[in-house]
C-alpha cells in the first residue's frame, strides 16, 4: 500500500518551500548591492587612491581636460554651425557629465561638493556642450570648462612623488599653472564677449594677443574694447593678470629652497643644500638625488 501523507507534512514541504524561494529572493538584492558596493569602492581608490593604477588614471583625466581645452580653441577657427563640432560636443558633454557623477558617487560628502566653483564650473560645461542638442550654442560658457584644469592640483601629491624636476620648483610649477589657467580663461571671455561686435577680434589668436599686451600692459593699440563690459573686462586683466605675473616673477627670482618638514619646529622649506634648521638648530636629513 501507498501511504497517503498526512497534512503535516504538506504543511512542511510548503513552508520549505517558501523560505528557499524568499532566499533566492534575497540575495539577489543582496548579490546587486555587493556589486555596486564593490565597483563604488573601486572608483574612490582611481580617484583618491595611490596607487599606479590611480596615478595612470588621473592622468588620463588631465589629458583628456588639455584635450578638451585644445577643441575649444580649434573650434573657434570654423563655422559654428558645422554639424561634426556639434557631434563632438555632445560627446565631451557626456564624458563630462560620466566623469561629474562618478566623482559625486564616490565622494564621503556630496553635498560639500557643491560648495566648491569647480562644481559648478563643470555642471556649466556640460550644459554647454550638451546645448546643441536643444539647439542653442551657449559657446561662451564652454570656456568654463577649463576651470577643470585646477582640479589638477590635486595631483600635486602624486607629481611630487613621480617627477623630481616638479619636487624642486612645485611653487614655480603651480604659478605658472594659474597664470596659464587665467591667461586662457581670460582669453575665452574676451573672444566671446567681443567676436560678434568687434571685428578685432576673430578667433582666439585675436583674444589672446588683446589679452597678454593687456595683462603686460605694453597695450600697443591695434586692438581696443570700446564698450563699457570690454573695458571692464581690461581693467580685470590688468589688476588679476599683473599680480600673477608678479608672483610668477618671484618665485623665479628668489632663491631656490625644497620642502621638507624639520622635525622640531615644523619649518617647511630649506636652502637645498642644508645640514640644520636655521630656525631651530634641528639635524635635517633632507634627500638628495645626487646634485652635489
Amino acid at each position: 500500500m501507498t501511504a497517503t501523507p498526512t497534512t503535516s507534512s504538506k504543511t512542511t514541504k510548503s513552508a520549505a518551500a517558501k523560505t528557499a524561494g524568499d532566499g533566492v529572493g534575497l540575495a539577489e538584492p543582496q548579490e546587486t548591492e555587493a556589486e555596486e558596493q564593490s565597483l563604488r569602492q573601486r572608483l574612490r581608490l582611481l580617484y583618491h587612491g595611490h596607487s599606479s593604477a590611480a596615478h595612470r588614471f588621473r592622468y588620463s583625466l588631465l589629458a583628456f581636460d588639455l584635450i578638451t581645452v585644445a577643441f575649444i580653441i580649434a573650434t573657434s577657427f570654423a563655422p559654428s554651425d558645422q554639424s561634426w563640432i556639434r557631434y563632438l560636443d555632445v560627446c565631451f558633454g557626456i564624458i563630462i557629465l560620466v566623469d561629474f557623477c562618478a566623482r559625486l558617487w564616490v565622494s564621503p560628502h556630496p553635498a560639500r561638493e557643491f560648495t566648491r566653483i569647480s562644481t559648478w564650473a563643470d555642471m556649466i560645461a556640460i550644459a554647454s556642450f550638451l546645448a546643441p542638442v536643444f539647439g542653442e550654442g551657449l559657446g561662451f560658457l564652454r570656456v568654463l570648462r577649463t576651470l577643470r584644469l585646477l582640479h589638477t592640483y590635486q595631483l600635486v601629491s602624486t607629481l611630487r612623488s613621480d617627477f623630481p624636476f616638479f619636487r624642486r620648483n612645485e611653487e614655480t610649477v603651480v604659478a605658472v599653472l594659474n597664470l596659464i589657467v587665467f591667461v586662457f580663461i581670460t582669453t575665452g571671455l574676451v573672444y566671446e564677449t567681443q567676436h560678434y561686435a568687434n571685428p578685432a577680434i576673430s578667433n582666439y589668436v585675436d583674444a589672446l594677443y588683446f589679452t597678454v599686451t593687456t595683462l603686460t600692459t605694453t597695450g600697443f593699440g591695434d586692438i581696443t574694447l570700446d564698450s563699457p563690459l570690454g573695458r571692464l573686462i581690461a581693467v580685470g586683466i590688468m589688476i588679476f593678470g599683473v599680480t600673477l605675473f608678479l608672483r610668477l616673477l618671484q618665485t623665479l627670482l628668489r632663491p631656490q629652497k625644497v620642502r621638507y618638514p624639520c622635525h622640531g619646529c615644523g619649518l617647511q622649506r630649506h636652502e637645498v643644500d642644508a645640514v640644520f634648521c636655521k630656525a631651530c638648530g634641528e639635524k635635517l636629513n633632507i634627500p638628495d638625488e645626487g646634485r652635489f
